[in-house]
């Protein structure tokens, strides 16, 4: 089983497939990248494609600290020279969307272009950042794990044993380790790593919602492209694997 070793910190990853440009899939919160098994299995018949697990997920180590967004893209930044990945389209799922922007702003002149499938909030509403500053605090209650589980059951799937395998997946990281990414979301700079973003973007949504904090997207990027999938809600890169692997496909024709 392949791992990188990154001062310490050890990350384990899949790698298959040939052709460039390269795709690096990052999995959304406490989740692996298993997450992606469905792009992984496509485009491997077309590019080289990576997908890690991040620290403190899967099998990759579980260190005490560093689980805010910056870590997580200085880590893809190592992970990506240890590996030998070079000028990679990022494909960030929820979190990992988050990752792959900031990823993006530290290192400019690594990422290609970003594909980000129903992020997390970049550019968020003061209330937003309330509500994730309120359930990291709940998480650490004496009901944490009951109520983490509530909440990835609510954002799972439509169907029922996909939903009860993400459920699962997104239990097995431990709670402490949840909470704190959480708090690292809280934290994040998300609108001023989006403005400092130059590279080709798509940004792809399970449905139309008029969402203010996606107009203030718009307003930092104007050149963001921006799709939407049919039938599924927040895992759509599983429920509707067509739809995104054709418009992922499509974003690589037309803009790289």
């Amino acid at each position: 089983m392949p791992y990188a070793e990154l001062d310490g910190l050890t990350l384990y990853y899949e790698r298959a497939g040939s052709g460039d440009p390269e795709l690096l899939f990052v999995h959304g919160w406490c989740c692996d990248h298993t997450a992606f098994g469905p792009q992984f299995d496509h485009f491997a018949q077309t590019h080289t494609v990576t997908a890690l697990d991040l620290r403190g997920c899967g099998r990759s180590g579980r260190p005490a600290a560093g689980y805010g967004v910056p870590d997580f893209a200085d880590d893809l930044a190592r992970f990506c020279t240890a590996v030998g990945i070079a000028k990679p389209v990022i494909i960030g799922h929820s979190l990992g969307g988050m990752i792959a922007v900031e990823f993006a702003a530290q290192h400019p002149s690594i990422a290609r272009a970003l594909v980000l499938l129903d992020p997390g909030p970049i550019h968020p509403l003061p209330t937003t950042v309330e509500s994730f500053r309120s359930f990291a605090e709940q998480l650490g209650g004496p009901g944490g794990e009951d109520l983490r589980r509530t909440y990835v059951g609510d954002m799972g799937a439509r169907d029922e044993v996909l939903a009860r395998w993400i459920a699962e997946l997104m239990c097995a990281v431990p709670l402490p380790i949840a909470i704190d990414v959480i708090r690292g979301v809280v934290a994040w700079n998300g609108a001023r790593a989006f403005a400092l973003c130059t590279i080709p973007a798509l940004l792809l949504r399970p449905g139309l919602d008029d969402d203010p904090e996606d107009f203030q997207l718009r307003s930092l990027k104007p050149d963001l492209e921006v799709g939407i999938t049919v039938g599924a809600g927040h895992f759509h890169q599983l429920e509707v694997p067509d739809q995104i692997n054709a418009m992922i496909e499509r974003f690589l024709a037309t803009t790289l």
